[in-house]
């Protein structure tokens, strides 16, 4: 498992057009964040030494996303990542995203470790 944390600046961009008077944290942003937990996860576990040698997490489901409280500027956000199961080269997860201890997001993915694409 990871718990990480993110703030939650009041001057991000994205808040000009989600929602203009009424800014909110757009849930895909939030689910990203959990996502790059994951793979914090998921590099900390490789066996890898050289960072040239490690594979990526390539998300490849989401499944059962829920938003539960809306996140707004100015919030801190704490996020946990269980690590349900790893099998050959696939990972499924368990992401929590709170605000004060609430629950804001809860969702099931999973991410394959690949080779990074070689531009031809």
């Amino acid at each position: 498992m990871i718990v990480t944390e993110k703030h939650i600046p009041d001057n991000l961009e994205v808040f000009q057009g989600h929602f203009p008077g009424n800014p909110i944290m757009p849930g895909v942003l939030l689910c990203e964040a959990i996502f790059q937990s994951a793979a914090l996860l998921m590099a900390k576990k490789s066996d890898k030494t050289s960072y040239s040698d490690r594979q990526l997490p390539f998300l490849t489901r989401i499944s059962q996303a829920k938003f539960k409280k809306t996140v707004l500027p100015g919030d801190n956000v704490q996020i946990e990542v269980k690590l349900i199961e790893a099998v050959a080269s696939a990972c499924y997860f368990k992401g929590v995203l709170k605000v004060a201890g609430k629950v804001a997001i809860v969702v099931d993915f999973a991410c394959k470790m690949t080779a990074p694409p070689v531009k031809e």
